[in-house]
């Protein structure tokens, strides 16, 4: 049986070994379901020297879509404590497993013979591994057992993913073959080469968390506790930052006030994205502060008010929106793709949007509805778009619909607008995608959520570059909303979607 143990406990251990000149051998995984093919890989591991030592991923760094790993720290640490094989475990608490090479410093870096092709490894880490192994004197060793999956084993054995998920998957690799996985990352790799324009309004979501105390007894309002409180980039902002990940020119165009705060907030978090934003002193930098407090039962957040700081009405219309829109004109012309990020918060104009419409190689366009311009910010004011991506309420109201099948309403908005692809998100249910006449439906890759602001955003981001580089509908909408569910497991905008975690999150759909 192995001793679980920490990685600074370890270190007195490993002395001991080094100076008895005992071989360590080191295997490191999420280690999420244990199966034949993990005991041979450790068999033939520990053949290799005198102590094997296995590191587990610690699940907060598993990047393999919300739900997973399936079975928690302690429970995959005493799976491998009680394999004979194995003399010790240790948690490995980083996303890398670098650290853990610092200190167990093995003669010998086991890996499974399916990571020797280097277009295998989603991540790109096992240069870097072998790289630090060799630093320490070791080298890395792929062990030779037949290959099994545990990601394909609990999503179908476990149900770790939801029934009509493992249908679309199995559709997707009857279509495009067993190496469907294999195509989704070129596609995704095409998105770097993309020179992009993202012009939309700036939002700075600030968030308060707080603990209900309970209702005063005065006037019965909510009383809190005050916990702590954060401040992410949104609105045009989180939506640059999403496709900052997947290509490498992106510039946004914006406008704020004069606020030198959130210039230095801004210029701090949009890094390696060309900035240009236009500073008018009567324009209000739009601000969102949101309070929530976090549901006891579920990891969900509830927010329990919010107050908004933006222009009013009367304030846009006297807006001079000139030198912005003269801006436009003169550059959105170089850009491979434009990304319309329509908040109705007082950018953007009718002249703007016949700037973008007259100057656009590729327009993409998200004009969504809120609280501050219910029934105001109808995409229909736009008079075309290459794609666009509204939710339900959006489509709806573009028509004044509230009863008319979905599907019909988007055929009909995309005629409207003469757009190629177009998608309507749809919450709980999924998504569905539009290209010519063939309609397609990709479900809801999780219903574990913290927040689903933001989500939205994320599903445009990625729609718009795979449509603006010709990926298929279908694939095209399982990337989107693949973005939009690792997007509903961060609270606001505090992180942006990384490709490597998108990629991970797909290949896990896929492995059915």
């Amino acid at each position: 049986m192995g001793q679980i143990i920490s990685k600074e406990d370890f270190v007195p251990i490993r002395e001991k070994l080094k100076k008895q000149n005992k071989k360590i051998v080191l295997c490191h995984g999420v280690f999420d379901l244990l199966h034949y093919g993990h005991i041979e890989h450790f068999k033939d591991a520990r053949k290799l020297g005198d102590v094997l030592v296995v590191s587990v991923t610690a699940a907060r760094y598993v990047n393999k879509g919300p739900g997973r790993p399936y079975f928690d720290d302690n429970q995959r640490m005493e799976f491998l404590s009680q394999i004979e094989v194995i003399d010790y475990v240790i948690l490995s608490e980083a996303v890398t497993v670098h650290e853990i090479i610092k200190y167990v410093q093995p003669d010998i870096y086991a890996k499974g013979k399916e990571y020797q092709k280097a277009e295998n490894d989603i991540t790109g880490n096992i240069g870097s591994e072998e790289a630090i192994v060799k630093e320490y004197g070791g080298q890395i060793y792929f062990t030779d057992g037949q290959v099994y999956s545990s990601t394909k084993l609990l999503n179908k054995f476990f149900a770790a993913l939801p029934e009509n998920v493992v249908t679309m998957s199995e559709h997707l690799k009857d279509k495009y073959g067993s190496n469907v996985m294999e195509q989704v990352r070129q596609y995704v790799d095409d998105f770097q080469k993309l020179k992009v324009a993202i012009v939309g309004d700036v939002i700075i979501d600030e968030y308060v968390f707080c603990n209900v105390q309970g209702v005063t007894m005065k006037d019965a309002s909510i009383s809190t506790f005050y916990e702590y409180e954060e401040k992410y980039a949104g609105g045009a902002l989180a939506v640059a930052r999403h496709v900052k990940n997947f290509a490498d020119d992106v510039t946004l165009y914006s406008m704020t006030g004069y606020e030198d705060e959130t210039a230095r907030f801004i210029k701090e978090k949009m890094d390696g994205i060309c900035l240009k934003i236009v500073k008018e002193k009567d324009f209000v930098t739009p601000i969102k502060k949101r309070y929530l407090k976090q549901n006891v039962q579920r990891q969900e957040y509830d927010k329990l008010f919010s107050i908004n700081h933006l222009m009013r009405r009367g304030e846009r219309r006297e807006l001079d929106h000139n030198t912005f829109n003269d801006l436009l004109a003169r550059e959105l012309g170089d850009y491979d793709v434009v990304l319309v990020c329509d908040f109705g918060h007082g950018l953007i104009d009718d002249d703007c949007i016949k700037v973008l419409e007259d100057n656009s190689k590729f327009m993409c366009v998200n004009c969504q509805t809120n609280s501050a311009n219910m029934g105001t910010n109808i995409i229909t004011k736009y008079h075309r778009a290459d794609i666009f991506v509204v939710d339900e309420r959006e489509l709806r109201l573009a028509f004044g619909q509230a009863l008319t099948m979905k599907e019909k309403l988007l055929n009909k908005l995309t005629t409207k607008l003469g757009a190629k692809l177009s998608w309507v998100t749809v919450g709980a249910e999924g998504a569905i995608g539009k290209c010519d006449k063939q309609l397609v439906r990709c479900p809801a890759l999780t219903l574990k959520v913290k927040d689903t602001v933001g989500a939205g955003d994320a599903f445009y981001s990625l729609a718009s570059l795979s449509a603006a580089t010709g990926v298929p509908i279908d694939i095209a909408t399982l990337i989107a909303n693949t973005a939009g569910a690792i997007k509903t497991n961060v609270i606001g905008n505090k992180e942006s979607v990384q490709k490597v975690d998108m990629l991970k999150f797909i290949s896990t759909i896929l492995n059915v």
